[in-house]
């Protein structure tokens, strides 16, 4: 048994966990900034990483508590290097690489985007791949073909808003709470998303490209009238609201489950994985169900508590890097962009 202490530190979650062999979730602790960000709509860096200083320490040692690890128990050290935030990044792998120095133990450095895309099979016995993921977060929309736990292939991304961000965008418009996509899928419940059509890019025929810049203009456009950027929310009522965060819902889900299945045709594979914090949404969720099985195929989405950024995810891909001899030594840095590549 190959013990891993996973490390996460991208954005605005400071997260530990504790993950044997890659599959098995010994503890999985994420502490949440979302009340520190609010008033400000979106995450701040300087005030992320702040955090991440005063609770990374409490947070590691918690998942070494609740999985009755002791440090002589960790075989490997994973953690995020790789994308996100680069001050926030950097509180993670400084203290990622002094516990690798202090125990002596191999560091690895993980891919934020590659773990969401392995985090659909934790806690399975049996891996999934090859699969189609669908990547789905505040900072990434992708999809890869995925032919084992580190052997992906970039098929599309996305050329200007993620959905996650879209989702942050549009609920500002609308008035609603930070963070956009819960507070989106709350208020979708009591609306009808067939009220308004709002535009479904899908870019040229065969691309698995993504784009939801103009679906957001397209709402702001509805809301306040063409052309202008306020002083219209106050003429909604509360049904009009629901209806328009109901079928801007519709709309980036559709464009999400069709440029899946269009990627499921174009390569032939038979299961397709979902992951990333959009992944928590029960629409999406049940779409991409839905759809594959129309098809026949086998769906796995991740589970809800590694949709969002989490640390069981990097240890679990890090056992696999590390199983591979992917190491890192301490002269690991951060860095902004993701290592995928459309290949």
């Amino acid at each position: 048994m190959t013990t891993v202490l996973g490390i996460e530190t991208s954005c605005d979650e400071t997260a530990a966990a504790v993950v044997d062999d890659g599959i098995t979730v010994r503890s999985n602790i994420v502490a949440s900034q979302i009340e520190l960000h609010r008033k400000y709509g979106g995450v701040v860096p300087e005030i992320a990483s702040r955090a991440h200083i005063e609770n990374l320490d409490t947070i590691v040692q918690e998942a070494l508590e609740k999985a009755a690890c002791q440090p002589g128990d960790v075989d490997v050290i994973a953690v995020t290097n790789r994308p996100g935030l680069v001050p926030a990044l950097l509180i993670g792998v400084t203290a990622a690489k002094t516990l690798s120095w202090a125990w002596q133990r191999p560091l690895v450095g993980v891919d934020h985007i590659q773990a969401h895309a392995y985090s659909p099979a934790i806690n399975l016995s049996k891996p999934p791949w090859p699969a189609i993921a669908l990547i789905v977060s505040g900072g990434h929309t992708s999809l890869f073909r995925v032919d084992s736990p580190t052997g992906l292939q970039l098929l599309g991304a996305t050329l200007d808003d993620a959905a996650g961000e879209a989702f942050d965008k549009v609920a500002a418009i609308l008035g609603l709470p930070y963070p956009g996509g819960p507070s989106i899928e709350r208020t979708a419940r009591d609306g009808d998303p067939k009220v308004i059509q709002f535009p479904r890019t899908m870019l040229h025929r065969d691309s698995l490209d993504f784009s939801f810049s103009g679906i957001k203009t397209a709402v702001l456009y509805h809301v306040h009238g063409h052309g202008k950027t306020s002083g219209g929310l106050e003429k909604l009522s509360s049904t009009d609201i629901a209806d328009i965060a109901a079928s801007f819902q519709q709309a980036v889900v559709d464009v999400l489950v069709n440029k899946t299945m269009l990627a499921v045709a174009q390569t032939g594979l038979s299961c397709v994985v979902l992951g990333g914090g959009v992944a928590a949404n029960s629409v999406l969720r049940s779409s991409l169900e839905d759809a594959c099985g129309m098809r026949d195929l086998t769906f796995i989405a991740a589970p809800w508590a590694y949709c969002t950024d989490n640390a069981a995810m990097i240890a679990a891909l890090g056992y696999h890097m590390w199983q591979q001899g992917d190491l890192a030594g301490l002269d690991l840095d951060a860095l902004a962009n993701s290592s995928t590549r459309v290949a």
